[in-house]
């Protein structure tokens, strides 16, 4: 079976059961955004046709101008049109897309990075919070502990999903020193992988390290290599 079809397939099943803590809602893009689906089914279909062996790569939960967006983890519509994805939509803008699909460049483009690496989250599925001000933000698995266990049973649902689908479960790099922290807990319960490889999240050096962005696309390029 073709990665495609089954990350299509995969996308398609997503939902989050469970009963969420007041005040948090879920974010599904496929179910709630035609043109997310439209772009994701392309997007699969172009760099995932295929039965290469595949690592995964794993951020912590989408985020509403990026894969909330377009239901494609770190890509926002403006890096759609980089990767000829046709996107009918506005096109939002998200900094930590802009520095994967520079780290990707610099890899040796999408063509080459996808046909090595699938890039998922450990909640594949995001959650906003209504601020002060009305306005839904995003929000994180691991914000509160009422949310994160409340998650964990999705999150567990999830990396089961993953490995039947057989991705190269032996290593699995993980975005984000906090998420990273929280994956070692689960991982202890589900034997998932048997390392994790921690990298800083693109929207860490985005808002605190740019100045040291290429050190840091060094970095990712040294250990998926």
């Amino acid at each position: 079976m073709l990665w495609s079809d089954k990350i299509i397939a995969y996308n398609k099943q997503l939902q989050f059961s469970g009963k969420l803590p007041r005040g948090i809602s879920i974010m599904n893009p496929y179910a709630e955004r035609a043109e997310a689906w439209k772009a994701s089914e392309a997007f699969y279909k172009k760099f995932y046709h295929d039965q290469e062996p595949r690592k995964l790569i794993l951020g912590i939960n989408p985020g509403r101008h990026g894969a909330g967006a377009t239901g494609i983890p770190f890509t926002d519509p403006k890096r759609l049109t980089e990767v000829d994805i046709p996107w009918n939509g506005a096109l939002s803008h998200e900094p930590s897309s802009v520095y994967v699909y520079d780290m990707i460049s610099a890899y040796g483009g999408p063509e080459a990075f996808y046909k090595r690496y699938f890039i998922n989250s450990v909640s594949p599925l995001g959650y906003t919070i209504r601020n002060k001000a009305g306005k839904d933000v995003n929000f994180n698995y691991y914000d509160t502990t009422a949310l994160f266990k409340k998650a964990l049973p999705f999150i567990h649902s999830n990396l089961e999903q993953l490995r039947s689908m057989d991705f190269d479960m032996d290593t699995a790099f993980v975005l984000g020193v906090k998420n990273a922290k929280c994956l070692e807990q689960i991982n202890q319960k589900g034997k998932y992988f048997r390392e994790l490889v921690v990298l800083e999240h693109p929207r860490y050096i985005m808002q605190y390290q740019l100045r040291a962005k290429s050190f840091f696309i060094d970095k990712y390029l040294a250990a998926l290599s």
